[in-house]
Formats: structure tokens, C-alpha cells, sequence
């Protein structure tokens, strides 16, 4: 633990790194062993996630157990060529995919509350009578 407080200092990371990476531009061929090979130099790994349906196909998700390691791995693998493809290698914004659906729950929540107490539609309901 102090070895991992001495390498980190005062460094600060932008807000978008985080552990989790997103590899795109992978060949559809490429195994699971070769991606740790790959992606293991940088650190200890959580999770390799590769994708495998028709629309996901030459995409990985990689996730490291540090965050730095998370981050000299999309240092130094951005652009690292592999079976002749270059690599794409971003942070996972796991929260931009949420937001989508959460406005779309938030709102049917909204329209939900306007209908139970009628405000906002032409039509007062029965309980404000």
C-alpha cells in the first residue's frame, strides 16, 4: 500500500478516467488470452469482457483492479496496432449510457405524477374537486 501511495503523489486525473476501459477496432479473431497478454503489461485486471453478438463484434470492455494502471494503459495502447488494426482504447462512460434511459424513467415518472394530480393537462382530475 505504500509503494502504491508513493507512485500515485498528488497526481490528479481528469474526471473522465476511470478503471474501466473500452477497446474498439479489435480483430473479430482475437481471444481472450491474447487480450490479457496484451492488456496485462499495464497492471492487474479485473475483467475482460469481449463482445461477441453481430452489432458488438471488435469491441472489449477491460477492467483494472487500479486506475492508474487504467490510465497507462489507454496511454500507451491508443493506436497500438494489432493484427494490422489500430487499437482504439477509451474510458468506459458507463454513466452517459444511464442517462439516456434514466431521462426516459424520470420522464414517465413526471408524466405518471401530472396525470395523479392534474397539473399540466387541460383535464383537472376528480381529486382536485
Amino acid at each position: 500500500m505504500a509503494a502504491a501511495s508513493l507512485r500515485k503523489g498528488n497526481a490528479r486525473l481528469p474526471p473522465e478516467v476511470n478503471r474501466a476501459l473500452f477497446v474498439r477496432n479489435l480483430p473479430f479473431n482475437i481471444s481472450s488470452e491474447e487480450m490479457y497478454d496484451i492488456f496485462g503489461k499495464y497492471g492487474a485486471i479485473r475483467q475482460i469482457r469481449l463482445g461477441n453478438a453481430k452489432d458488438t463484434r471488435g469491441t472489449a470492455y477491460v477492467v483494472y483492479e487500479d486506475i492508474y494502471d487504467a490510465k497507462n494503459a489507454v496511454d500507451h495502447l491508443s493506436g497500438f496496432n494489432v493484427a494490422n488494426r489500430y487499437l482504439i482504447v477509451l474510458y468506459s462512460q458507463l454513466n452517459r449510457m444511464s442517462k439516456k434511459t434514466d431521462i426516459k424513467k424520470k420522464e414517465d415518472e413526471i408524466t405518471r405524477l401530472q396525470e395523479k394530480y392534474g397539473v399540466g393537462s387541460k383535464t383537472p382530475s376528480a381529486n382536485d374537486a
